[in-house]
């Protein structure tokens, strides 16, 4: 029996199932093993992780009067906000995402190409060109403006090599979304989109062996990397007309509301909307894209493991702003459909979250491939569904991506 407690309740003997958070704020390789050695125990405190699944059938069980959450009444409370969210209404004047996915990957290309060129160049220690940033951002935003999803899905897609860089463009294109649906003004948003993509930048000053090992860091590695948002902070301080957003991001997108961040452990409202923004938008790319040591979790799975830690680590309205911003199913999600058949989601619907455009390509009954074809879920009369999310994993689908970007 699955049980979601505290670390405070955690003890020698018991089967950790999950943690509930993402894989870099843990000290281990694994997420599942028995906790058998007290120094894991201290370092489980020690961290950020606040809530722990444990398998009482592998391992010892809480006392029965302890306070836990179980798997139905974590999947109940995740399932009721997800729901609530979904009864809401989108009002958005936008192109199809076929015809954006075109220019956005031009773009997306492009932003690589710059993104790159700036790292290196503060790799070097010379001055960030904001103006190089502010043409960048202006591009990622029409874009984003015509078509939320299609080029966030498109930054998506990133190879370890250029896991960094394009990290940026991704965080900056969901900042931009979630600026727009946060109702902020345009000149606002340029500017949090600016933030986006300079949120990393102190990780140019971080010891390559570091930044790009294939493996877990050491405490003594994680303390390095902890210091890049001061690190990007003093690099912006140095160049000129600095944006004010930006510097805040910058140092505070690593923050969380109840004061577990760094580098200032501020909370709640010591912690600016942007900087909010930014850690959401930051956590939801890291855990979506593939790493040398851990695969990305399927869109739609990552978004319910962020609302179930979300009391802790994010503001509850910029969570609830950025879910409606990419959908409860995010383009490449894997989806059950109730007529058995197997679909990827290609585009969010404009008016419900629950129904977005999906192209099916597999049959559960069969057991077989169909040809490919996008179906509106929104389409009136419309029988099918999603009734599930699905594991990508379990299905091993090799073209998975190829299926939901491809321009159809």
């Amino acid at each position: 029996m699955l049980k979601r407690i505290s670390v405070d309740q955690l003890a020698l003997g018991m089967h950790i199932k999950e943690f509930c958070g993402s894989w870099m704020e843990h000290p281990f390789w694994r997420s599942a093993f028995v906790l058998n050695d007290p120094a894991d125990l201290q370092a489980i405190r020690t961290s950020s992780i606040k809530e722990i699944w444990i398998d009482c059938s592998k391992g010892i069980d809480v006392a029965p009067e302890e306070k836990v959450v179980s798997l139905a009444e974590s999947e109940a409370q995740v399932d009721a906000e997800l729901a609530a969210l979904a009864r809401t209404t989108r009002d958005l004047r936008r192109v199809p995402a076929a015809a954006e996915f075109n220019r956005a990957a031009r773009i997306v290309a492009r932003s690589r190409q710059a993104v790159t060129s700036m790292f290196e160049e503060a790799r070097l220690g010379r001055a960030v060109d904001t103006g190089g940033a502010q043409r960048l951002v202006e591009e990622i935003s029409d874009s984003v403006t015509r078509n939320p999803g299609a080029l966030i899905s498109l930054a998506r897609l990133k190879t370890a090599d250029d896991y960094t860089y394009m990290h940026s463009v991704a965080v900056c294109a969901l900042m931009v979304a979630l600026a727009r649906q946060l109702g902020i003004a345009p000149e606002e948003t340029r500017s949090i989109g600016i933030a986006g993509l300079l949120h990393d930048l102190g990780k140019a000053q971080m010891p390559s062996e570091v930044l790009n090992k294939p493996g877990k860091l050491t405490d003594a590695e994680f303390a390095i990397i902890k210091s890049h948002p001061e690190a990007g902070y003093r690099m912006l301080c140095e160049g000129a007309a600095v944006d004010s957003i930006a510097l805040d991001v910058v140092l505070h997108h690593h923050e969380k509301v109840d004061g577990s961040g760094y580098p200032e452990r501020l909370q709640g409202d010591a912690i600016s909307l942007y900087a909010k923004m930014g850690a959401v938008c930051d956590v939801y790319d890291a855990i979506t894209s593939n790493r040398p040591y851990k695969a990305g979790w399927d869109p739609a799975e990552s978004l319910r493991k962020m609302a179930e830690w979300s009391k802790g680590h994010f503001d509850p309205t910029v969570f609830q702003a950025f879910v409606k911003a990419i959908g409860i199913y995010p383009i490449g999600s894997l989806v059950r459909l109730s007529c058995g058949r197997l679909a990827v989601v290609v585009e969010q619907g404009e008016q419900s979250l629950l129904s977005p455009r999906v192209k099916v390509f597999f049959s559960t009954r069969a057991n077989a491939r169909i040809a490919p074809e996008v179906i509106d879920l929104a389409r009136p009369g419309l029988a099918s569904k999603i009734v599930n999310r699905e594991d990508p994993a379990k299905w091993n689908f090799p073209d998975l991506q190829e299926i939901w970007s491809a321009n159809t």
